[in-house]
């Protein structure tokens, strides 16, 4: 299995993206080989939790009538919708206690592609969890690479954050050949660490 080369230092957070069932082969709307993530995934919760690092997992949490939804005007199939069992994450992942649990797209005319656009339970917004942490470095992955991961890691980027894409531990949809690999060289070019 591969292995990133960036260990977690006392300034980095591990961001896990959208690792949820519905993204999952299937779901409603599965990307190809996205349980693969998983076990690369697993071991970077293990070293961070070991090191005292922050772990953040974020999921859809979309209500039933939403824009995001084809049926609604939106581009997707009816998916993470709050409460269900698409929505949950992949029964393999395992968090642990401490993770932060960070929900996005929950209004009924969001898109939400970046986990920057999500908040805790409490109702802090990512970047407000992670400043409190001193955070300074996101380790970035899952589902997908070309939807939400990029959009958590261009968010990032913009933030001030140093990022790291995981590309081990990420997979994309592909709606149109070759969008893995385009959003790849975006979050390059936007100054995204590529690992």
């Amino acid at each position: 299995m591969p292995q990133t080369t960036i260990a977690p230092d006392a300034h980095s957070a591990l961001i896990i993206v959208d690792v949820q069932n519905d993204f999952c082969p299937g779901g409603s709307l599965a990307v190809t080989d996205g349980d693969r993530v998983v076990p690369v995934l697993n071991q970077l919760v293990q070293e961070f939790s070991a090191a005292g690092r922050l772990i953040v997992a974020g999921r859809d949490w979309h209500p039933r009538k939403t824009t995001h939804f084809k049926e609604f005007g939106g581009i997707w199939p009816v998916h993470c919708v709050q409460g269900t069992p698409g929505a949950e994450y992949h029964p393999d992942l395992v968090l642990t206690p401490d993770t932060v649990h960070v929900v996005k797209g929950t209004g009924a005319t969001e898109d939400a592609y970046s986990e920057f656009e999500g908040h805790d339970q409490t109702g802090r917004p990512l970047a407000q969890l992670l400043e409190d942490r001193g955070v300074r470095t996101l380790l970035v992955g899952g589902l997908a690479t070309d939807y939400c991961v990029k959009h958590t890691v261009l968010d990032g980027l913009k933030a001030g954050f140093q990022v790291v894409l995981l590309t081990d531990a990420s997979r994309g949809v592909n709606v149109q050949p070759g969008d893995t690999d385009r959003a790849v060289a975006e979050m390059a070019a936007a100054g995204a660490n590529i690992q």
